[in-house]
């Protein structure tokens, strides 16, 4: 397993480092990122629209976004990645999946022969309570490719702070699957508080299981952890 696991006691320094893996990644021939959106994603943008790097040679590929949210909805992760970084730091070309296209389904098989007309040099995660990467809920193949998937309870729940209420998270996304985010060069998991430690310890104990997405990570050859959890 080559997982290079990183403990950071200062959350801010742990940010700055994601930043600095980012500067790495670019002087080092860098053009294609995979992004994340979330909380935990907020911080290290933050850090990068403030920072000097130039992201208008590069392309950006996106996770994942709702099924049924327009572009311009609050909530919707294009209006995420415009806010927290693509307003400060353009991008050349930039591809979020289309959640309110007449036909998800062929815009899930859109996105991802997008990806497979890009290398990802590196892709940017974070990991649910149970383990989810993207919006992959347990249980999901290992060869799965970009989708519409069902959000799960307890997906819609955490993610109903960004709505008015629990009745109008969406039921569905489009994400990449996990085949598709195994294509990535270079992986970085960004991992922040208590509630991951179950997640980031079924990772690091290394069994690879379809039950905990986030383990398939295992068996990438280049993936860097970093966390706050002490383990």
């Amino acid at each position: 397993m080559a997982l290079d696991l990183e403990v950071w006691e200062d959350n801010d320094a742990l940010y700055s480092r994601a930043q600095e893996i980012f500067s790495t990644q670019m002087k080092n021939g860098a053009t294609t990122f995979g992004l994340a959106t979330g909380g935990t994603m907020i911080p290290l943008y933050e850090k990068l629209r403030s920072s000097a790097l130039d992201f208008s040679h590069c392309n950006s590929v996106n996770l994942d976004e709702y099924v049924g949210v327009p572009q311009g909805h609050p909530a919707s992760y294009h209006t995420f990645m415009q806010q927290h970084l693509f307003d400060a730091k353009p991008f050349k070309a930039t591809y979020i999946p289309n959640g309110v296209a007449e036909d998800v389904h062929a815009e899930a098989l859109k996105y991802e022969n997008v990806l497979k007309s890009l290398t990802v040099d590196m892709q940017l995660l974070g990991v649910g309570v149970n383990g989810h990467i993207g919006f992959n809920e347990p249980g999901t193949s290992f060869q799965s490719e970009t989708d519409v998937v069902e959000l799960t309870a307890s997906t819609r729940s955490a993610n109903a702070r960004f709505f008015d209420s629990l009745d109008e998270v969406p039921k569905q996304a489009i994400t990449m699957g996990i085949a598709s985010i195994m294509r990535a060069k270079c992986i970085l998991l960004i991992a922040v508080g208590e509630e991951k430690r179950t997640a980031i310890e079924a990772l690091l104990k290394g069994d690879v299981t379809e039950d905990i997405p986030v383990t398939r990570l295992c068996n990438h050859p280049n993936v860097i952890v970093l966390t706050d959890l002490q383990i």
